[in-house]
């Protein structure tokens, strides 16, 4: 067992708390929800990156490379200026939802590099300009940019093309659970020597004016490089610095005169270190060298090619020459960080792949974040304080009273969406689960909560809407996860949390039969289910139309739901066979579903349409015959990922569930021929229940193999690419509609931000239809061969073909021939220079075409399945066709 596995061990038994402390503070604060108290619900315009750095905030922090403890009590991050800037860096740049061309979009340079479980060591790099920072520019180009437009970034200003930059590596190692030493590493890469201002920044979060906390935790001085941070809960810390720098203070207080043009209740402001240093202001720092925020400035001459290093020490208690061991505490940290990632990376032998999932780990391991959000506390106001508009009462998610979250939790990206996601959480846990699978079981049960789910079952979506429906993945997530640790540990599997999540799931699942199925046909709705823009139309509000739609991907992805709930059963059923009866409700509606799907309330009216041999959804107008919406997009594929193949060992105990099955097969013949044949075992005993039986699985594969459609040189596509030039058209009352494949970013307002499902490969669809393939190669043990690509007359299995898919994947972040990734484009600066070539970037979807990654840039989160895909392609044997040439590379 390696030491950093041995800290994990410690810190789930309560002997440690090795994750007290971690990195997580948000990236971005500002514009969320939660500080949004405008009567209109205009977040990202009510608290703006300008007003940032004198707004106290009331729900969480943010900042640059920063920690915190795991309540965001005390917070730590880094701030730098050039000396030309007109506001210090201490939090990231980014075009709002509204300013951005395609959304929002940060506008730095940062890359997180290392970090494991524990958080006892973990690295991260931040790019600074020398140069004055291109705020303006990125404004002023974004604004001019149209949807047809590529989005306007950093290094396209050319402020990185002389090399005029700081690279800043950050830092942290744990001695002890609450010994721990921070390094800034600054290193010149211009030509000239150049100045640089660095603050390691300490503060508390503001708790003391909600009437919780009432006593006010300080910051003093202690000697000329020391200071303590002192709050009746958590007693002292003591903070050394190396060198001699200048440790101002103020207060964690809004400047409400800049920024309301109202009176100042406070004298020393958050914004008072701001304006020392880029104005030498000192009249709003405290004389006193007291308060609740405050920096060791250090005003540093870097020499050109060189580099100077910034280090402190967060301690308990006061020691003798606290950073003599330093140095040592951050190599021998860094030396378990390696060793705990040689045993998790021991299959993957090529370098290259190494790093790539190494750094996709790192983001993972960095985008934890503490979330609070008490949305009764939100709606109506903290006691004695300024009440929010009226308006809110009846608005954002004003029916979700009950939600209290005050957690860490994984974040899809921490500046774009640093709030949870449901459905992006799931697909988080899954390679989350090959680091420290507790993390990854704990997340997946928060969710379930009692003051997380609705009392009606459902779950929350995210913060932006609580009430939008994501798809159901988190009781795949659940199985998934269950597996991993199950095999991690010898074969045995964690009952309770099965069992618990198990429970709560039936009611999500009972949610979605209630209200998703609300003529209990079990043809599913569902709206949006974060595929909303592959449609012609808001998927949403199809009751503008005077219709309803019969979604094929929401029936589909709750006859998987199905299949999973069938699954955790049965696994269930090894420690109480009570649960075979659960087996045979999920089992039932499953068939219910596939009949369903092929004729709608004994209409004839199928999703399955026979002359195109694929799945589309069905729109019932008032008064008029159905219309069959013939989109070739992934809605039609998704039927794929209902499937799963249960050994027989798994029920052959199971007397109950075997006779409710053969009964159900004998009675209802028409539902059993829907389904792959139960009746007939496959390879090693395996049965098989999937909505697609061979001819229609052989139908929508080949479509979606075929490269003129939805395989891209990089995974499967959003959307076929037939529709470039052949673009899906319907009149509805009166009104024409159309959809047409866009391969990268939206070409189109319609549904508001950056609608972007019309031909990008997304990893959680990618990495569902991988998995797909393989349950269904388990069954045919490697006897079920089709055309990869279509018309290529080359025949391969199934399992091959998931592998390919997976390569296509990875390549993705891959160097070519020509020593460039396609994430990067023809962006000759990331590609080639020594300091940025082995940086990656886990982008939240990717050019259909070129690979180009697209949207948000450190959405880790569900590309973090890069990691999983790694793992998997390098632990299997394979004769994929070009696996050897990229093991070589």
């Amino acid at each position: 067992m390696t030491i950093e596995n041995i800290r994990l061990k410690e810190d789930r038994e309560r002997v440690r708390h090795w994750k007290k402390w971690g990195p997580y503070l948000g990236d971005r604060q500002w514009g969320t929800v939660r500080e949004d108290y405008s009567p209109d619900g205009a977040a990202w315009e009510n608290v703006t990156h300008e007003d940032a750095r004198s707004k106290a905030y009331r729900w969480g922090e943010e900042g640059i490379g920063g920690i915190s403890d795991h309540k965001q009590k005390l917070c730590i991050a880094w701030a730098f200026w050039n000396g030309k800037d007109p506001l210090i860096k201490e939090r990231y740049f980014g075009m709002t939802g509204n300013q951005g061309n395609h959304g929002e979009d940060v506008k730095e340079l940062y890359y997180y590099l290392d970090s494991s479980p524990t958080h006892s060591y973990m690295k991260m790099l931040y790019k600074y300009p020398q140069n004055e920072f291109p705020y303006q520019n990125l404004y002023d180009e974004n604004l001019v940019r149209g949807k047809k437009d590529r989005e306007y970034e950093l290094i396209d200003t050319g402020v990185f093309d002389e090399d005029a930059y700081f690279d800043i590596f950050i830092e942290y190692a744990k001695e002890n659970d609450e010994d721990i030493v921070g390094k800034a590493t600054i290193h010149n890469r211009g030509h000239e020597d150049a100045e640089l201002c660095v603050m390691p920044t300490i503060w508390f979060r503001k708790t003391w004016f909600t009437g919780d906390e009432p006593f006010m935790p300080n910051l003093s001085m202690i000697s000329d490089n020391r200071l303590k941070a002192y709050s009746p809960k958590s007693g002292n810390y003591i903070f050394s610095f190396n060198e001699q720098p200048k440790i101002v203070f103020c207060d964690n207080e809004t400047n409400r005169e800049r920024l309301y043009h109202i009176g100042n209740q406070k004298k020393y402001l958050k914004d008072a270190i701001n304006d020392y240093v880029v104005h030498g202001d000192e009249k709003h720092l405290n004389p006193n060298l007291t308060g609740t925020k405050a920096a060791a400035v250090y005003k540093l001459q870097v020499p050109a090619g060189g580099s100077v290093e910034v280090v402190f020490r967060m301690q308990h208690f006061e020691t003798e020459n606290p950073l003599a061991g330093a140095e040592e505490i951050l190599n021998n940290r860094k030396h378990d960080t390696d060793e705990f990632y040689a045993e998790i990376q021991s299959g993957v032998k090529n370098e290259e792949l190494k790093l790539i999932q190494r750094q996709a780990y790192a983001g993972m391991m960095w985008t934890k974040q503490f979330y609070y959000y008490n949305v009764e506390r939100w709606l109506e106001g903290d006691p004695g304080r300024y009440q929010p508009p009226q308006e809110r009462k009846s608005g954002r998610n004003s029916n979700w009273r009950h939600l209290q979250n005050y957690d860490i939790i994984s974040m899809p990206d921490k500046w774009e969406y640093p709030w949870y996601a449901a459905w992006d959480l799931a697909f988080h846990c899954i390679p989350l689960a090959r680091l420290d699978s507790g993390f990854a079981k704990d997340q997946l049960l928060l969710l379930l909560n009692d003051w997380y789910m609705h009392p009606n079952g459902q779950i929350p979506a995210y913060e932006w809407n609580f009430n939008d429906v994501n798809p159901p993945v988190h009781a795949y997530a659940v199985q998934r996860v269950y597996q991993i640790d199950k095999k991690r540990h010898g074969g045995q599997g964690d009952q309770e949390y099965l069992e618990r999540a198990f429970h709560k799931l039936i009611l999500n699942f009972t949610w979605w039969v209630n209200q998703k199925d609300d003529e209990g046909k079990n043809i599913f709705e569902g709206g949006f289910l974060g595929l909303d823009n592959i449609s012609v139309f808001d998927r949403s509000h199809a009751d503008k139309l005077f219709g309803k739609l019969e979604q094929a991907d929401a029936t589909s992805w709750m006859a998987m739901f199905c299949l999973n709930m069938l699954r955790i059963s049965l696994d269930l059923c090894e420690f109480n066979k009570v649960y075979q009866y659960t087996a045979t409700k999920f089992m039932e509606h499953f068939l219910y579903i596939a009949g369903a799907m092929n004729n709608i309330s004994g209409g004839n009216i199928s999703l399955w349409n026979e002359e195109d041999q694929f799945f589309y959804d069905v729109l019932h107008l008032s008064g008029k015959n159905p219309k069959v919406m013939k989109v070739k997009s992934i809605v039609g594929i998704i039927p794929l990922f209902a499937v799963e193949p249960i050994r027989e060992e798994l029920f052959e105990n199971l007397p109950e569930f075997k006779k409710r099955l053969e009964f159900f097969f004998k009675e209802k013949p028409k539902l059993a021929a829907l389904v792959s044949n139960w009746i007939h075992p496959g390879y090693d005993k395996r049965r098989l229940f999937s909505l697609l039986r061979g001819h229609r699985m052989k139908s929508v594969l080949k479509i979606m193999l075929d490269e003129s459609e939805f395989l891209s040189p990089y995974g499967i596509r959003s959307m076929s690419k037939d529709h470039e030039n052949n673009p899906y058209s319907i009149k509805l009352n009166g009104n024409v509609f159309s959809v047409k494949y866009a391969p990268g970013e939206s070409e189109t307002t319609m549904f508001g931000g950056n609608s972007n499902w019309r031909g990008p490969i997304w990893f959680p669809i990618n990495y569902l239809i991988i998995e797909s393939l393989k349950k269904f190669d388990f069954y045919y043990g490697g006897n079920f061969s089709i055309e990869y690509p279509t018309g290529s007359g080359n025949f391969l299995t199934l399992d091959l073909i998931a592998k390919e898919l997976s390569l296509r994947c990875i390549r993705l972040f891959l160097k070519d021939k020509s020593g460039k990734r396609p994430i990067y484009e023809n962006c000759d600066k990331l590609q080639h220079d020594p300091h940025f070539q082995d940086l990656i970037l886990f982008y939240e979807y990717f050019h259909g075409d070129n690979g180009r990654g697209l949207g948000a840039s450190h959405q880790t989160g569900w590309t973090g399945l890069v990691a999983e895909m790694i793992h998997k392609v390098s632990k299997e044997t394979t004769h994929a066709s070009n696996v050897n040439t990229l093991f070589r590379s």
